[in-house]
């Protein structure tokens, strides 16, 4: 696993590009793992502060409790209206890390205008997925820690998918 930062410095392209797709919205969907294993879809907000990737929520919220038991997650960027996939799709996972030092969530909560108590994560990345149409093939970049990008690029017949880096 990484940090945002070390995530910019090796793959800043997409980086940005992840980043700008969380931008557009507000609330993206966070899934996380219940007590009994099953999964739990939640909705979440995105922050990018001070060189990490963070999520703020609510103390006691079931979607914390599932994370301070077992910090793995993943999250989904709000795809906005219709099924078009003109900006793609974007999916982010790893393990969400609690701060608990004061500070640090005094300097986030003011930034970011956050309610106050909260529970903060900072985001150790695994996996960033980017999905998305061009021309007419179906182009999957994923990225994991440890490794370069890889492109996938499929069309819509019986070929193989094609694969690069």
């Amino acid at each position: 696993m990484t940090s945002w930062a070390e995530f910019e410095k090796v793959e800043p392209e997409f980086a940005a590009t992840v980043r700008e797709r969380f931008g557009m919205y507000k609330h993206h969907v966070l899934g996380t793992l219940r007590a009994d294993g099953s999964p739990r879809l939640s909705g979440l907000e995105v922050n990018f502060r001070f060189e990490e990737m963070w999520l703020g929520m609510m103390p006691g919220s079931l979607k914390a409790r599932d994370l301070l038991r077992d910090p793995r997650f993943s999250i989904f960027a709000n795809p906005g209206e219709g099924a078009e996939l003109e900006h793609g799709d974007i999916r982010v996972s790893g393990r969400a890390v609690e701060v608990v030092d004061a500070e640090v969530k005094d300097r986030f909560a003011e930034s970011a205008g956050a309610p106050v108590p909260f529970h903060l994560f900072r985001v150790e990345l695994g996996e960033v997925s980017g999905f998305g149409v061009e021309g007419e093939e179906m182009v999957v970049r994923v990225w994991r820690w440890g490794a370069p990008v890889r492109t996938i690029r499929r069309g819509n017949d019986e070929a193989p998918a094609r694969v690069e880096g």
